[in-house]
């Protein structure tokens, strides 16, 4: 029987365009994306450099505008359909499962956010979870085993009573090694409002 339900942020709640960025990267001339720039993008989700220094990092080595670069690094935000809040808020008010937000997310993505929904709108969000976990404030990012059992842990949750909801593949499989049920949601064809109607509800 499922007990707890665990959401990832993006392409569950929030839509995403995961191009954009890139895209945007390259009308900036930077049309390479190599293992240094992933590895300080990895460092910067897990909070280990701030956000001075990881802007700081691509004004240095390719002489970016700040500004330009932070527009640039938004770009993959996109809108908040407001029925998914309106799941949310039911699926909480009923208080049948323990819910969690577990989200690979940075500082700027999270500022944007807040700006975007203003602070109704993302209070309202927040309070439906009972723990809401950014990778930059906790300094562990998935797929990486530690931040799945990290969450299991700290609320004393069983894997096999827990649902992972995730886009990403690689985040899923971590997951379901550690015997959490999962459902990888395809944002193009699924909607997170439908969990209820999956099979294992049942």
């Amino acid at each position: 029987m499922i007990k707890n339900i665990i959401f990832d942020f993006g392409d569950v709640f929030i839509n995403l365009d995961k191009q954009a960025t890139y895209k945007e990267l390259a009308q900036l001339g930077v049309t390479e994306i190599t293992q240094e720039m992933m590895e300080t993008y990895y460092k910067y989700e897990m909070g280990l450099i701030t956000t001075d220094e990881f802007v700081g990092f691509f004004h240095d080595k390719f002489n970016l505008k700040k500004e330009s670069l932070i527009d640039a690094w938004n770009a993959i935000l996109l809108d908040f359909p407001l029925h998914r809040l309106d799941f949310l808020k039911e699926l909480a008010k009923k208080g049948n499962y323990r819910l969690f937000l577990l989200s690979n997310t940075n500082d700027l993505h999270i500022s944007w956010i807040q700006r975007d929904w203003g602070d109704k709108l993302y209070n309202e969000f927040k309070v439906c979870f009972e723990k809401f976990y950014l990778s930059h404030e906790i300094n562990l990012r998935k797929p990486n085993t530690d931040i799945y059992e990290f969450v299991l842990n700290e609320n004393d949750l069983v894997a096999e009573e827990t649902i992972f909801i995730d886009d990403t593949e690689e985040n899923i499989i971590a997951a379901e090694k550690l015997g959490i049920k999962v459902w990888n949601i395809n944002p193009e064809k699924e909607d997170v409002v439908n969990l209820l109607d999956r099979s294992i509800f049942k």
